[in-house]
């Protein structure tokens, strides 16, 4: 029996190869001869690094970086053979880097992401995988820009200030003097499609999480729709409003490919490769519940392992409302591993989790043998 893993994080918990571990050994406790492929899962988001770098033997490294207020920010990314780099944007401009009065997307910046990029391509990256969710800003991607070479000027010829707010005293646009961006390949993992402007816009939906006041959305809705006046691009296409417009930055200014996160890792870490003579699939994730169903990691999974005739068994740490719609998602069977009532902390207990996830696998392929 060859059996293909593949689970996301058990956030707090386990980290995906963890969780993958923890199953295959339930797994070969019930059939031990059964062939245990462990494959790294990741949406784009929180763990995707840790995921690939883990799973695909890459190397981890932090840089400090101007962070989101403006304040210094150790930020990490991953190197993976072949030039290609992985980051998340959160780790330069995130949301929890910044509190109270700071969370003012007039002012926050993504000055550190582009930072994070050039460290990487002095180190011989070239090609990019960036997930962009949970982001503190709303400035456009002016400050990533900025920080790659571009010169944002206002109407007197003056360096524009950081911030969403600034861009609407843009002027002109400067392309870098230098060609070191030029062989440059990004793809960014994004999985909301928003117009950078208007009522689904980046400021309207997301402004007030990041701290904006409704007359803070209404003003830099409009900083936003500035820039890509003078900017060009297609401000209205699905994405472009991801992370405070920093999709349509990398679409815009860098030629990027915007593409759903799950798709994204489940390509670069060449799954399916292994499911096409695979027996079952096994996925998972922290909390399964009806959100799984919309596309989450574990369905991109069990959707891949349906092309092939492969079924596929889930286990979660906990089951949520709605969890039954991954049964038509194609995920054949979900399992929750919590084996008493426990505490919270119990439960997320490293060793605690493995162990209930092991015993969970084991007797699910006692039945599946």
């Amino acid at each position: 029996m060859k059996v293909v893993i593949a689970i996301d994080s058990f956030k707090g918990s386990l980290t995906s190869l963890e969780a993958g571990a923890a199953a295959a050994e339930g797994v070969r406790r019930a059939v031990p001869d059964a062939e245990c492929v462990v494959r790294p899962l990741a949406d784009g988001g929180e763990g995707t690094v840790d995921a690939l770098v883990g799973g695909m033997g890459g190397e981890r490294r932090e840089v400090v970086v101007t962070g989101p207020a403006g304040r210094p920010v150790t930020a990490a990314y991953g190197l993976l053979p072949g030039g290609l780099a992985v980051m998340e944007m959160a780790q330069a401009a995130g949301l929890p880097l910044v509190s109270g009065i700071e969370r003012d997307p007039r002012r926050t910046t993504t000055y550190g992401v582009g930072e994070m990029i050039r460290d990487a391509a002095v180190r011989g990256a070239r090609s990019f995988i960036m997930g962009i969710g949970g982001s503190a800003t709303n400035d456009c991607g002016a400050g990533m820009l900025q920080a790659l070479g571009w010169q944002l000027f206002d109407a007197d010829g003056r360096d524009l200030p950081r911030g969403g707010a600034a861009l609407a005293r843009l002027a002109r646009i400067e392309p870098p003097t230098s060609g070191d961006l030029r062989n440059l390949s990004f793809r960014i993992a994004c999985d909301v499609t928003n117009p950078l402007c208007g009522p689904n816009g980046a400021s309207a939906v997301y402004g007030p999480q990041k701290g904006a006041s409704p007359e803070a959305v209404r003003e830099l809705d409009a900083a936003l729709a500035h820039f890509a006046s003078v900017a060009g691009g297609e401000p209205d296409s699905p994405g472009a409003g991801a992370a405070g417009g920093l999709g349509y930055a990398f679409k815009t200014f860098l030629n990027a490919e915007l593409t759903p996160g799950v798709d994204l890792i489940l390509r670069e870490t060449r799954l399916e490769d292994e499911l096409r003579d695979a027996d079952v699939a096994v996925t998972g994730e922290g909390r399964l519940d009806g959100q799984t169903a919309m596309g989450k990691a574990p369905v991109g999974v069990a959707r891949l392992a349906k092309r092939h005739g492969v079924r596929t068994v889930a286990f979660a740490g906990c089951v949520g409302e709605g969890a039954e719609a991954v049964n038509a998602a194609g995920i054949d069977a979900y399992f929750p591993i919590l084996r008493r009532i426990v505490t919270l902390d119990e439960a997320l207990d490293r060793a605690t989790a493995a162990a209930n996830l092991t015993a969970t696998a084991e007797q699910a392929f006692r039945l599946l043998r």
